[in-house]
């Protein structure tokens, strides 16, 4: 959390992270908030169905190649195991941050081919909350303490301080 000088209108400490489709709507559940979730809920999930939809005209179209039962099978199979790992590694995305130099950049083609697993993970984290309210939500309160912590320890002019007495 960045802290932001205070600006005409703008107040001063540290400003919430936007999160995607909320903007900081998330914050006061405010602006429409509820209705975006439920737009994020709806548009998730209908996501997810077109993208069933369109691997089940995969399927058919290896069906009418003749490939075999392997291929068909391996399909299925590379499918469902990258969607339950992409599943897991969108969830886990909710409530922790990567740490720096994780394999989480190198998960992005497994996550791309499983992306059924992350609209599903998406959605089911809409119906109860904005996808990384509770982490936003506690990185940001533990901003403000801070920040209040370090404008408390600070008040007044030190410059106007009497000096210690000597003994």
């Amino acid at each position: 959390m960045p802290d932001v000088p205070a600006a005409k209108g703008t107040p001063a400490g540290p400003q919430p992270e936007e999160i995607r489709f909320f903007g900081t709507t998330w914050l006061d559940h405010d602006g429409g908030y509820a209705m975006r979730r439920v737009g994020v809920a709806i548009g998730s999930l209908t996501a997810a169905v077109a993208g069933a939809f369109v691997l089940r005209f995969a399927w058919e179209g290896l069906e009418l190649g003749n490939v075999g039962g392997f291929v068909n099978w391996t399909v299925v199979i590379m499918f469902a195991v990258c969607s339950a790992i992409a599943y897991g590694k969108t969830w886990e995305s909710f409530t922790r941050r990567p740490a720096p130099g994780s394999q989480d950049a190198s998960l992005k083609g497994l996550k791309a081919i499983g992306f059924i697993g992350s609209l599903i993970a998406y959605f089911l984290r809409s119906l109860g909350e904005a996808p990384g309210e509770k982490l936003h939500r506690a990185e940001y309160e533990r901003a403000v303490a801070e920040f209040e912590r370090r404008r408390a320890s600070r008040t007044g002019n030190p410059a106007a301080r009497r000096p210690k007495r000597r003994k």
